[in-house]
């Protein structure tokens, strides 16, 4: 029972860690990316769309991550070059990611999807690791996407505390005008964090598809990413906090599928709202107490 937990508490954490590390990126230069949840949701579909058409799982990602870098693109373009307001623009970029993702998948798999299945990611076991009793299937007998996105965790602390670049990417969210004075490129360093996300985003979404479902559902991302954002509050803008937070609500997500199966006289809504009635919780906690980036939200267009 252990080790089934554990075992859904990592793949739950997986999409919205990876997501989570992209909006840490994004955050950590100064704009909030509240388009998130719709880049999430078209790497979801477009990584299924690809590798069922190709057969290929990796081409099924990389269609993954361009869907994802295309809107974060856009989204880019709003916000660094334009100057527009970064909630509204991110609002309106979800709400584009569900209206299209919904069109096309009924284009191309008719109003009865759901028997689109395509094959998933195969699980890799870490040798001796793999045998450890309890814990060895469930953390080190996982596909690929799950070892990157938590080996992504120690490799993004080190390069924002302890490089040039990352220096620089803080400079960008802390004080845009002095970063710019100094020959930063604050835009570039924003275009550069909002691309790097759109990877990393689009790596979560094709979890979800490739790597657990193995097909599609509208609409399934079902407020991960909104969560990858407290994710990113609740880590006090760090990674090793992000990857914690993550893992708490990994665990709640678990947890609401465990408490399903028990078949209680409890409504099955009640388990569903609980990850998200858990985000609210930790926001009103924490949400006050943290020390964002100076710059965070503020639109910021050179003279």
């Amino acid at each position: 029972m252990l080790e089934l937990f554990l075992a859904s508490t990592i793949a739950m954490a997986t999409p919205i860690l990876l997501a989570a590390l992209g909006e840490l990126l994004v955050e950590l230069s100064g704009v909030i990316n509240i388009g998130i949840e719709g880049a999430m949701l078209a790497g979801a579909f477009a990584g299924l769309a690809a590798a069922d058409v190709s057969g290929s799982l990796a081409l099924g990602l990389l269609a993954a991550v361009a869907a994802a870098v295309a809107l974060n693109a856009l989204l880019a373009l709003m916000v660094v070059n334009l100057g527009v307001n970064q909630v509204v623009a991110g609002t309106a970029l979800d709400i584009l990611a569900l209206g299209l993702t919904g069109v096309f998948y009924r284009r191309m798999f008719g109003l009865t999807g759901s028997a689109v299945v395509v094959r998933q990611m195969g699980a890799i076991a870490l040798g001796p690791l793999a045998h450890l009793p309890l814990v060895g299937r469930a953390l080190f007998t996982q596909n690929a996407l799950v070892y990157l996105a938590f080996a992504m965790v120690p490799l993004m602390s080190r390069g924002i505390a302890r490089t040039r670049y990352g220096l620089r990417l803080r400079a960008a969210g802390e004080r845009p005008e002095a970063a710019d004075a100094l020959g930063l490129g604050v835009y570039r360093l924003r275009w550069e964090a909002l691309l790097a996300a759109g990877v990393l985003t689009g790596l979560g979404g094709a979890f979800l598809t490739l790597g657990y479902a193995g097909t599609f559902v509208e609409g399934m991302s079902a407020g991960r990413g909104f969560v990858a954002l407290a994710v990113v509050i609740l880590g006090r803008w760090k990674a090793w906090g992000c990857a914690a937070a993550a893992l708490l609500f990994g665990a709640a997500m678990a947890l609401q599928f465990g408490l399903q199966a028990l078949g209680t006289a409890i409504p099955y809504q009640a388990f569903l709202a609980l990850p998200y009635a858990l985000t609210l919780v930790v926001l009103a906690l924490v949400g006050g107490q943290t020390d964002a980036p100076s710059a965070l939200g503020a639109p910021y267009l050179r003279d």
